[in-house]
């Protein structure tokens, strides 16, 4: 799309003959003139030049002068693009970030050109969040066929895996996700430019983008926004690149399931899909550097361990790979506990921000180990350039991401948000799920405050006991001296639900005694909140299913 300033109309009817005349120009597929605006948007075929625009203007009786022309952006820097109202924003990223600023922006009367090299939606609809989902529901299903609390009432049986067919339903739902939620809100936006390709900056107010047929266009901007992700890290394990391994995008790709499967890395990603491929049918080894989800309380670290193990599924604490070797068809892992053998290998030891190829220093950028450094409300050590989401120093959860992005987006357009994590949920879709919010209790003795806690078993909840599923527990950490609720960690069936009310409350500061004095409706798992804040000043063992 080609922008133009239009100067000489002097009413509606100047626009329509304008209209007229520039949709008439060879090349040209549409055009609108606005008379208030003073502008023309016209979309054109890749190769037409806007000086053809300007003469066929000039024919008619107006002046013509490029604002934007989305292949050559030929305006000053800062200018506003000839309207010192509506700021250009480059968004680069099609991701949850990435869309949150866009869209934010737009709201807010900005003119956006948005940037992607690959496909439109980012990490989460694609390759992360939704198929990993849909994969470990699928898994739940065939675990609760083969086994569960209920065997002697009711039969189980051990179902047929089509690993095809669940993907096929997996990747039906990721491409209809995408459509509604990312590519027909970006073609139905007037006020967004879809470019396709790779950034890289040239300054702080330009960037050129190469497209998938090789051509260089230059964009200038006033503002912009990074947003473009991050993937798999591989650590540097020796004869890794001799085998074909897994990342956790050809996990979730893979329509078979592998007999053997060792999983590498011990974090989110590692222990969602180890249970997922075991509850699938694979035998899964995890190979943890230190144990899994070193960064929780290690009371996470052990309840999670021991359900893996009733489910068969072997973890391997302070376990290191030094080499990998293919051998007789196997993948060969060579540990300190000895050789370890495998059909398929997923390695999942963290991701690294993409930010290597977009030369971000040319903008005077500032990145620590390829992560974009920003401060609370978005901005970067450069001013105008903001960034969200796992591209930058922020914790990888899509929310904070889409959160980040939209408050990057009100302060390109003026305001002043700020992106506030203290009391940042995060949640495990394990089984049981495990799910966290503010400080452990040894991180709240870091800072100096004096602690109080209490863990609550699932015996003691009676959804729990009712469900038959009593592994796990509930633990609150508060303030001394005034019993301030400063986190809560959750090991337990719908651990993801129950937190957001622990947000909400610390959020209003309540004290474990005010959670206590709650009303909760009975046989939920988020009465357990409430059981565990009775703990700090009771033994809930004496009162009654319900008592108040």
């Amino acid at each position: 799309m080609i922008t133009l300033s239009i100067k000489g109309m002097t009413c509606d009817q100047c626009a329509t003959h304008l209209e007229a005349a520039l949709t008439g120009v060879a090349g040209v597929r549409s055009a609108r003139v606005s008379y208030p605006e003073g502008s023309a948007h016209v979309w054109t075929e890749a190769n037409l030049v806007a000086t053809a625009l300007i003469e066929a203007a000039s024919a008619v009786g107006y002046q013509a002068g490029v604002v934007d022309n989305t292949a050559i952006e030929t305006s000053a820097p800062g200018s506003g693009h000839g309207r010192s109202d509506t700021p250009h924003i480059v968004v680069i990223g099609s991701g949850g970030a990435a869309m949150a600023a866009a869209l934010k922006s737009v709201e807010r009367g900005a003119r956006v050109t948005l940037i992607e090299r690959g496909t439109l939606g980012g990490t989460c609809v694609n390759i992360g969040c939704v198929p990993s989902k849909i994969m470990i529901r699928a898994a739940e299903i065939a675990h609760r066929r083969r086994t569960s609390p209920f065997d002697d009432g009711i039969e189980a049986c051990e179902p047929r895996i089509d690993r095809r067919a669940l993907l096929d339903q997996q990747q039906t739902r990721v491409e209809a996700l995408r459509e509604a939620k990312y590519e027909r809100i970006l073609r139905d936006s007037d006020a967004i430019t879809v470019v396709k390709g790779a950034a890289r900056f040239v300054d702080r107010h330009s960037l050129v983008v190469e497209t998938p047929n090789g051509e260089v266009q230059t964009v200038t901007f006033d503002r912009a926004f990074i947003g473009t992700g991050a993937r798999p890290a591989i650590p540097p394990i020796a004869g890794l690149d001799e085998v074909p391994y897994w990342t956790s995008t050809e996990a979730l790709a893979s329509d078979t399931v592998p007999d053997r499967l060792v999983v590498i890395g011990a974090s989110v990603v590692a222990v969602e899909l180890a249970q997922a491929f075991s509850r699938l049918g694979s035998q899964v080894t995890i190979l943890a550097r230190s144990r899994l989800l070193s960064r929780e309380d290690p009371a996470v670290a052990e309840a999670l361990e021991a359900a893996f193990r009733v489910e068969g599924i072997e973890v391997l604490n302070r376990t290191e790979v030094s080499r990998v070797r293919p051998e007789e068809g196997d993948i060969v892992l060579t540990t300190p506990a000895g050789d370890i053998r495998a059909d398929r290998l997923l390695v999942a030891t963290g991701r690294i921000p993409n930010t290597d190829s977009l030369n971000v220093t040319a903008a005077g950028v500032t990145t620590v180990d390829g992560a974009i450094q920003v401060d609370e409300h978005l901005r970067t050590s450069t001013p105008g350039i903001y960034a969200s989401g796992d591209c930058a120093d922020m914790p990888q959860f899509v929310y904070v991401a889409a959160a980040g992005g939209s408050r990057a987006a009100i302060n390109m357009t003026g305001g002043t948000a700020r992106l506030d994590l203290d009391t940042m949920p995060a949640v495990v879709f394990t089984d049981p799920q495990v799910a966290t919010v503010g400080l452990t209790e040894e991180q709240a003795q870091s800072r100096g405050l004096a602690t109080d806690s209490r863990t609550l078993t699932l015996d003691s909840v009676p959804r729990a006991l009712v469900n038959v599923q009593t592994r796990g527990f509930i633990k609150m950490v508060a303030e001394q001296v005034s019993g301030r609720l400063l986190g809560v960690q959750a090991v337990c069936g719908e651990a993801g639900e129950l937190i957001q009310t622990a947000v909400m409350a610390m959020r209003a500061r309540m004290t474990v005694q005010d959670i206590a004095d709650e009303l909760f409706p009975y046989l939920t798992m988020v009465e357990g909140l409430k059981l565990c804040a009775q703990t700090f000043t009771k033994d809930v063992k004496q009162l009654s299913c319900c008592a108040g």
